[in-house]
């Protein structure tokens, strides 16, 4: 078997550029080799607690100069990391722990008292991060391991847990081969990284987006990582602009907030960061939004597509291939994802082009399984693809368009709603800021179109008004019926829209 450790990728860069700045967290900077050397000493500190080759450490940390430390250090360790949400409630995070089977919980203090209760009620050691915490203790006096642990590539690096959106979540478990090839992928091949590039890192590290795209794969171009510990759209405007920013990466919801926070700023007269590109993945991104950030901006929105269980990338607007609003590009090297009839649970038949189905996914992306849960990885895997449960088209050209995830199709009065198409039209109306559209019981018609809607602040909207321009722009089984407004969607950690919230929210 092949040796692999996902620890090569900061090993190789404090070789190759020692004295280049790898990290930016507050007053921090670490250049590669401060940074590989501080992982090192804490993988011998990780050791000296006990820490072996395959235990699986959890992590609850936010984007702080701690999470990358811990992590990598963990790796190199040997160990399998654990990353957790970090707006979980302590019976969440104790099922993490008690499902993955993890021996130790590195907790940053932020997250102590969620941490210790959950690790606690499982009967494992929490070990604080942070400057005066237990590990930094330990680190500071350790003697550094030579190199990282062996690892055979297919050992687990990474377990993901699901965000549980239907039913208990369920851990997600990545290979070294997975995550090294998912990061060299695209920091090589899907982005067309200059030699100054500097990188935010407001996406949450302990999502899949944000530790692959904005840690591991900036990493393993040798860039520089500005991490922002919690997303605030008018702070990352600044920070961008004093850090010179030149790549963002974000989830729909960031860019909407953005374009929010960087109208007001212009406004003011304030500068506005020189982008060079934009990521988004996460959630599909409305072309309105997309466009605005890319007039506002300057930038082109390169928009991706991906799961947990795929590394997370698995397909993204490509510079070989140009990009296309609206579409997800096309698949990345070496990874093949098609649209497949879904209908069809025990075997794969890929449809023709331009028929909508399930989206299916194989190649290097594709996780091991689902960790003790054999039936699930079973449904999940089949024939060599993943089953990802979203709907989707490919057109002529091989481009990908994600329509909808497979449970939140509204079904009225036996018509399909796409809610996505009905968001993507919502989004153009200049009263609104951001919406979700979700479908609601109803007694004549099965289910019933609701938008929830957020305002701009200087728009006055009512539902009457908005059904009436619903009406004139979308279909007659498409427009919503129902119109709720509120100040703000509930996302969950890695800042996606909680639509199973808000079903039950305005369900009755």
């Amino acid at each position: 078997m092949a040796t692999l450790s996902l620890a090569a990728i900061l090993a190789d860069n404090a070789r190759r550029h020692p004295d280049k700045t790898a990290l930016v967290a507050g007053e921090l900077r670490s250049t590669f080799a401060e940074l590989w050397l501080q992982v090192r000493k804490q993988a011998a500190a990780l050791a000296d607690l006990g820490v072996r080759p395959g235990d699986k450490i959890a992590l609850m940390a936010p984007n702080t100069a701690e999470f990358p430390r811990a992590y990598y250090a963990a790796i190199a360790a040997g160990a399998t990391v654990v990353p957790v949400h970090l707006l979980l409630s302590a019976p969440e995070v104790e099922h993490v722990l008690k499902d993955s089977g993890s021996t130790l919980l590195l907790c940053h203090p932020a997250q102590a008292k969620t941490g210790e209760a959950a690790a606690g009620a499982v009967g494992i050691r929490t070990v604080a991060l942070g400057a005066d915490g237990e590990l930094e203790k330990l680190t500071h006096d350790a003697e550094p391991i030579a190199t990282y642990a062996t690892r055979d590539a297919d050992d687990a690096a990474v377990v993901f847990y699901t965000s549980g959106t239907t039913g208990v979540p369920k851990g997600a478990v990545l290979s070294h081969l997975n995550l090294v090839m998912n990061a060299t992928v695209d920091a090589f091949d899907c982005n067309e990284y200059s030699p100054d590039d500097i990188v935010l890192g407001a996406l949450p590290l302990f999502h899949a987006f944000g530790q692959t795209a904005s840690m591991n794969a900036v990493w393993r171009a040798g860039k520089t990582l500005v991490l922002m510990p919690r997303f605030d759209a008018a702070k990352a405007v600044e920070l961008m602009v004093r850090e010179h920013v030149t790549v963002f990466q974000g989830v729909p919801t960031m860019y909407v907030h953005l374009l929010s926070a960087a109208s007001q700023a212009v406004g003011h007269g304030a500068e506005l960061p020189r982008l060079r590109v934009a990521v988004s993945g996460g959630a599909s991104l409305p072309v309105a939004v997309l466009e605005r950030f890319q007039e506002l901006f300057g930038a082109p929105v390169h928009e991706g597509y991906g799961l947990s269980e795929t590394s997370p990338v698995a397909a993204v607007n490509q510079p070989w291939y140009g990009a296309k609003a609206g579409t997800i590009g096309h698949s990345i090297w070496g990874v093949d994802v098609e649209v497949a009839r879904a209908e069809l649970d025990d075997r794969i038949e890929l449809l023709p082009t331009g028929e909508l189905g399930e989206i299916v996914v194989r190649g290097h992306c594709v996780f091991s399984g689902y960790l003790g849960r054999p039936e699930q990885t079973a449904e999940a895997l089949v024939d060599g693809w993943f089953r990802t449960g979203d709907l989707g088209t490919k057109d002529e050209d091989g481009y990908l368009r994600i329509v909808d995830r497979k449970k939140d199709v509204i079904i009225r009065g036996g018509y399909n709603v796409y809610p996505r198409e009905v968001e993507e039209v919502l989004m153009r109306h200049p009263g609104i800021d951001h919406v979700a559209v979700i479908g609601l019981p109803d007694e004549v018609h099965g289910e019933e179109v609701c938008a929830v809607v957020v305002l701009k602040p200087d728009a006055a909207l009512d539902a009457a008004e908005l059904t009436a321009w619903s009406k004139e722009n979308l279909g007659k089984h498409k427009y919503p019926r129902r119109v709720e407004f509120t100040d703000q969607l509930p996302l969950g950690p890695s800042m996606k829209v909680l639509k199973r919230e808000l079903r039950e929210t305005y369900a009755g």
